[in-house]
Order: C-alpha cells, then sequence, then structure tokens
C-alpha cells in the first residue's frame, strides 16, 4: 500500500469530523432559537457518514488486494424530533396557553457528539502522523 493512501483516508476522516463539528455547534446555537429565517421551528442536523466511492486509483488497488478507504459524507439531513414546549408567557412567540416551541435539541447529546467528533478526529491526527513519521523513516533507511 502506497504510504499517501494512509495519508488520504486519515485526511477524509478529518473533514468528516469537521463538518460533524460545525454541524453540532450549528445546533447548539439554534437551541433557543424560536424560528428559523423561514418563518419555520429549526430541525436538528446530522451528518450521514458512508464508505467513500470508488476511483480509479482505488479499483487498481483493490485489482492488487488492498481494499482500504476513507470515508465521505453522504448526507447532512434534518432530524425529525418533537419540539421542546417551554413556559414563557411573555414571549411574543408563546401560543394561546404561554408555551413557546424550542427545537427539539437535546444539549447533552450534542456535547457527547461533539467529544465523539473531537476524539475521532485526534485519533485521525495520530493516524496520520504515524503514517508520516513511517515514510520518514523509509526514506532514511532508503538514503542509508
Amino acid at each position: 500500500m502506497d504510504y499517501r493512501n494512509a495519508f488520504a483516508i486519515s485526511a477524509t476522516g478529518m473533514n468528516v469530523e469537521k463538518l460533524r463539528l460545525d454541524t453540532t455547534a450549528n445546533n447548539i446555537a439554534n437551541l433557543h432559537s424560536t424560528k428559523g429565517a423561514d418563518g419555520k421551528l429549526y430541525k436538528p442536523l446530522r451528518v450521514k457518514v458512508v464508505e467513500a466511492s470508488d476511483n480509479f486509483a482505488v479499483d487498481f488497488e483493490r485489482m492488487s488486494g488492498a481494499t482500504l478507504r476513507g470515508v465521505q459524507v453522504a448526507k447532512v439531513e434534518e432530524v425529525d424530533v418533537a419540539p421542546r414546549k417551554v413556559y414563557e408567557p411573555g414571549n411574543p412567540d408563546a401560543d394561546d396557553k404561554g408555551y413557546v416551541s424550542m427545537p427539539g435539541i437535546n444539549h447533552v447529546t450534542e456535547m457527547v457528539t461533539i467529544s465523539s467528533a473531537l476524539r475521532a478526529y485526534e485519533a485521525n491526527v495520530v493516524a496520520m502522523n504515524a503514517a508520516k513519521r513511517m515514510a520518514l523513516k523509509a526514506l532514511e533507511l532508503g538514503g542509508a
């Protein structure tokens, strides 16, 4: 396996985890919003990830026996969850009973997602650095 594949695989993982962090931050930022720009209630977003699609290099490596691939984002989709009802009779968005509909975002779940994405990002950085050290060591051995 070409050492550059290890870099590419780690890079795809880092890109996915960065998007997951950005999406989760967006969810937390909208935790207390009552209306979006379109006038509708904000729905939390989730990143769906799949194995990276084939390209010529991957097909060629598969013929040689290696089948390692990275990941890619399949889609960022809205999660259909029930809104939270908060009693705020003074809020202009309150209904006739004084309740305001807030996005059904669970703060604890979002924080766990952030923690998980950070750890996965760090693991990809460690893997990339290990591949870099191995490539440098191979160059040192080859030059000796």
